[in-house]
C-alpha cells in the first residue's frame, strides 16, 4: 500500500510540474491544475506509515521512474545513456532504503 501511495504522489508531482509548464506556455488552466496536483503530492507523500526520511528516500527513486515515463509519453523525451545510468543508481539507492534493516 505504501508503494501505491508513493507512486500516486510521484504522478501528482510530475503532472503538477507539467501543469505549471503548460501555464507558463500561456494556458492559464495549467497553473490551476498544477497547484491542485502539487498540493495533492504534498498530502500523499506524507501518508506512508514509515518515517519521513525513509519515505522520501524511497520516493526519490519512485519519482525518477515516474518522471521519466511521463517525459517519454507526454513529451516524447528519450533518456540519454548517462540519464539511464544515473537513474539506475537512483533506483538502486531506493531499493537499499526499502529493503535495508533500520
Amino acid at each position: 500500500m505504501n508503494m501505491i501511495v508513493l507512486i500516486a504522489a510521484a504522478a501528482a508531482e510530475v503532472l503538477g510540474d507539467l501543469g505549471m509548464r503548460i501555464g507558463i506556455g500561456g494556458r492559464v488552466w495549467g497553473y490551476a491544475a498544477g497547484v491542485c496536483l502539487l498540493a495533492g503530492y504534498g498530502w500523499l507523500v506524507n501518508q506512508p506509515a514509515f518515517g519521513f526520511g525513509r519515505a522520501l528516500g524511497l520516493y526519490i527513486a519512485v519519482f525518477f521512474v515516474v518522471s521519466q515515463a511521463v517525459a517519454f509519453v507526454a513529451l516524447g523525451d528519450r533518456p540519454s545513456p548517462s540519464l539511464l545510468v544515473g537513474g539506475a543508481l537512483i533506483v538502486a539507492g531506493g531499493l537499499v532504503i526499502q529493503l535495508g534493516r533500520g
